[in-house]
């Protein structure tokens, strides 16, 4: 693989990073950011894909437009928009699609000096495919791309060029293979030595690799984590002792796809929280129950006006609850925060502190795509200029209503100078 510039020899090894062992929580409310000038807001890597969205029924034929697309990349252009220095680094073929991926991202402000070009393989691609009003199928040409076959060598070098003050990673990277998911390992273990907050995104895809596989990744990261963000159905393949097991194989595509298969009340139950009468829930608990009551008779038990115990009963758990129970368990993993996207019913950030939520703001939905990055990057943006949770999940709801009020996935990413417009009336022009 080919850099596109020179770059100073990285600092660390090569060689696969120790596990690390929890770090100690945050300060309640606020991870704690290094705040030290000179060195860039943000880094993040992964595969950018050029991006065909059609107009109907691909088989159909009809118009395609042309972009590009990548979930870090994404969060990239928003925080660029928002007035921050944020470096990308990832690799593309030596191809046109690659030079449009980086022309793109370098006049959105964001800086690729650590990218590089690979001679030997392709650029990615990504069909969106507008099935109903509001249904997108969403079609892969990644395999083998140069996208998938991003070493931690050039990752390590574009990092330990400028460390970062925060480092933005989500769950897709390590699912496009072993080089990849190295990579991202040992920029974890570089951003624990150079001082770096860590910020992971989930975004679980099931089409990509199993929940199984994410679980195990996810869990293994978590001692690196500062501010974990993930959807409510996302959460259990964080938690440890396999939160991503049991049922959770298959699904859709994105985070959808673990909901209805993991669940939010499987986690629950895997990992024993609310364990009681009312914790198994299911036909296992009962038939348990049965087997212990023949054994009791058995013994003689239950005659003579012996107390019979009752069978089990179903509890409903409350969701929030469950969410809650979970961000707890995370939080005493060491995460310094978790940030749970509830889609339409806005955002809750659990800290050490307690929970704070933001309802999701209100607006004409045009195209969902790309809102929780959007949502990630007015996280990280607020953050970066010392905001509370208040604050922090305010701008991440802002940034995310604009991604959904506007077509495309990074389009419609806000400028610093638009925030305030959502709360402008119908009608409004703005002179």
């Amino acid at each position: 693989m080919r850099t596109m510039t020179g770059q100073p020899a990285a600092a660390g090894s090569e060689d696969q990073p120790s596990t690390a062992a929890p770090r100690p929580g945050a300060a309640p409310g606020r991870p704690l950011l290094p705040a030290q000038p000179g060195r860039p807001d943000v880094f993040t890597f992964g595969e950018t894909m050029v991006a065909l969205r059609g107009s109907g029924p691909l088989k159909l034929g009809g118009t395609m437009n042309v972009s590009i697309a990548g979930a870090e990349s994404n969060v990239a252009i928003g925080l660029a928009r928002l007035g921050h220095d944020v470096r990308w680094a990832g690799a593309v073929g030596e191809d046109e699609a690659g030079q449009l991926v980086l022309r793109t991202l370098r006049a959105e402000g964001v800086g690729v000096s650590g990218a590089s070009t690979d001679p030997g393989a392709p650029t990615g691609l990504l069909l969106f495919e507008p099935r109903l009003p509001e249904v997108t199928r969403v079609h892969y040409y990644r395999a083998g791309s140069a996208g998938s076959r991003i070493g931690a060598d050039v990752i390590e070098r574009a990092f330990s060029a400028a460390p970062p003050r925060v480092l933005h990673l989500t769950g897709i990277t390590p699912s496009l293979s072993t080089t990849a998911r190295a990579a991202a390992r040992s920029t974890l273990q570089l951003a624990r030595e150079s001082g770096t907050l860590v910020c992971v995104d989930v975004n679980f895809r099931a089409r990509l690799w199993t929940a199984e596989a994410a679980a195990e990744v996810l869990r293994e990261w978590i001692p690196f984590v500062d501010v974990l963000i993930a959807s409510d159905d996302e959460l259990p393949l964080c938690l440890p002792g396999g939160g991503g097991g049991e049922g959770s194989s298959g699904g859709g595509e994105g985070s959808q796809g673990a909901k209805g298969s993991t669940g939010a009340h499987g986690g629950l139950r895997a990992e024993g929280v609310g364990a009681g009468m009312g914790a198994e829930g299911d036909e296992g608990g009962l038939a348990r129950w049965a087997s212990e009551q023949e054994e009791a008779a058995a013994a003689g038990a239950g005659v003579c006006g012996d107390v019979v115990p009752l069978p089990p009963q179903e509890v409903a758990v409350d969701p929030a609850v469950t969410v809650a129970a979970q961000a707890r368990l995370l939080l005493d993993q060491g995460v310094g925060e978790v940030v749970v996207k509830l889609g339409a019913e806005g955002a809750t950030a659990f800290t050490h502190g307690g929970s704070l939520h933001r309802p999701a703001k209100p607006v004409r939905a045009v195209d969902a795509v790309g809102a929780g990055d959007a949502f990630v990057a007015g996280y990280l943006s607020a953050l970066l200029d010392g905001e509370g949770p208040a604050g922090r999940l305010e701008r991440a709801v802002t940034t995310g209503a604009f991604a959904v009020a506007s077509p495309g996935d990074w389009e419609g990413a806000p400028t610093r100078a638009e925030l305030g417009m959502l709360g402008a009336p119908p009608g409004t022009v703005v002179r």
